[in-house]
């Protein structure tokens, strides 16, 4: 259905409704930014996977602010008012894909009634606003619901498209909307928004797209990658997805963080990719990671969709001890990191003229993905004991979720943070990894990243590996 100059869920017809005003400017053009053309050529491609890419945050409201609806309405239009990036739309005009920011318009804002806080409200307004998936070409970028309880704003809903906006540049949003209820406005301009980025990469970032086409191509050739046979039936959907939430593998993660002075997601890209090589995989191995590609200091506060995904390679030579790997890992994430800013038209081009096919390349590899900001706890060092550590593996709990369709890896985990723990999700290609096999390696990563966390855990680096208890590690 269409209310003011947008299509919104259908279901909202028989909801209430207001409708925040905005305006910014000029109207203008664009072409898609690099890791906007990555997800459009994959959605076309594979289908657009909403449950996957819709991204949904709450903010409760302080009590500090005035909280009435019609405030709060506006607070959400002087936001979308600031931020191009959250009214511009992706339209096909002459069979190319382009951005467009209107320079005002209406952003209806769904009303919820809620009890108490308005948070079991405001969790259920998320999982339905984030079910449906986006009409990019219609639809403003976000979805907006406010939950009232005694006719004042306590939370507000919001979901993002990952259309023109990603992880980070949800936080600056969501950043810019406390202040705005706080102080009615922000007083420093805001960071480049979607199509700012996109001449800047289409223009002259292309040198520097051409030095990280350069590293992928050289680092490429370093590997052998296994012949992927099917070893089972294929199933529907062909990919499996299973969640380990653990606390017991996020203090661990985060305690050999602290003492070995690598990131936590560097432990745990180190333990999932140690694990799946086992004792028969090969000694140089490939990372595939996301970056946020929040290098440059003047994209630091950008709202655009920058994540792309950056590619390193770790020598294995020696079968090192647990520990030991985590520096390799971690200066192959650095490198991979600073070569995840580039055009994947020219990659895809590069790969092709050297005899790959860029479709299958990288399935017997496996991806990476932590979407946990930085700072999530990692910065501390936890004070616990193993013991302690062992006692809260009892409680991780494991579930299955929506599988995908199709995937470029074999193999994909994803690390988001849960209350007070980690949510860690492995996705398998069941043609090539049997689906019972997702619990017992997410079992074994905790595992291995609690025994790892008070000593040395010796290559293979698998169950085999389980020791009785010994000294523990400084």
């Amino acid at each position: 259905m269409r209310i003011a100059d947008a299509v919104v869920p259908d279901e909202w017809a028989t909801q209430t409704v207001v409708l925040a005003e905005f305006g910014g400017g000029r109207t203008e053009t664009a072409p898609l930014t690099w890791a906007q053309g990555i997800m459009w050529r994959s959605a076309v491609r594979f289908g657009s996977n909403h449950r996957f890419m819709n991204l949904r945050r709450t903010v409760p409201v302080s009590g500090r602010v005035r909280d009435d609806l019609a405030t709060v309405t506006r607070a959400v239009g002087a936001l979308v008012s600031r931020h191009g990036a959250l009214r511009t739309r992706i339209r096909s005009v002459g069979g190319e894909a382009q951005q467009e920011t209107a320079a005002a318009g209406q952003l209806p804002l769904l009303v919820v009634p809620g009890e108490a806080d308005g948070a079991a409200a405001a969790r259920g307004a998320a999982a339905r606003l984030a079910d449906v998936a986006f009409d990019h070409a219609n639809e403003w970028p976000l979805r907006v619901a406010l939950v009232t309880v005694d006719d004042r704003v306590r939370q507000i809903v919001v979901v993002f498209s990952h259309s023109t906006v990603d992880a980070y540049a949800a936080e600056v949003v969501l950043r810019d909307l406390r202040l705005i209820l706080l102080r009615g406005s922000v007083a420093t301009p805001p960071g480049p928004q979607s199509t700012q980025v996109a001449r800047d990469q289409h223009g002259p970032d292309q040198e520097r797209s051409a030095r990280a086409v350069e590293h992928w191509a050289r680092e490429f050739t370093r590997l052998s990658p296994p012949a992927m046979t099917p070893t089972g039936p294929e199933l529907t959907p062909r990919l499996h997805r299973g969640t380990l939430v653990s606390s017991a593998l996020d203090r661990a993660a985060r305690l050999l963080a602290a003492r070995h002075r690598v990131s936590a997601s560097a432990v745990l890209l180190a333990a999932t990719t140690a694990l799946a090589v086992g004792q028969r995989g090969p000694e140089v191995v490939a990372l595939f990671s996301m970056a946020h590609n929040r290098f440059r200091a003047e994209y630091a506060d950008a709202v655009a969709n920058l994540g792309q995904i950056g590619m390193g390679v770790v020598d294995l030579t020696g079968r090192p001890g647990f520990t030991e790997l985590l520096p390799r890992f971690w200066r192959g994430a650095l490198g991979a990191y600073r070569h995840a800013y580039y055009d994947p038209l020219a990659l895809r081009q590069r790969f092709l003229t050297e005899g790959h096919d860029f479709e299958t390349a990288f399935l017997p590899y496996q991806y990476f993905n932590d979407v946990r900001l930085a700072g999530s706890g990692g910065e501390t060092i936890p004070t616990v004991t193993e013991g302690e550590l062992r006692a809260a593996m009892a409680e991780s709990a494991f579930h299955w979720v929506d599988g995908l369709a199709q995937a470029a890896w074999h193999r994909l985990t994803h690390v988001v943070d849960e209350p007070g723990a980690v949510g860690v999700t492995v996705s398998v290609d069941t043609r090539f990894v049997p689906v019972e096999s997702v619990e017992p390696f997410l079992r074994d990563l905790e595992e291995l990243l609690v025994t790892a966390a008070f000593r040395e855990v010796a290559w293979p680096w698998t169950p085999s590996w389980r020791v009785p208890p010994g000294p523990t590690a400084g």
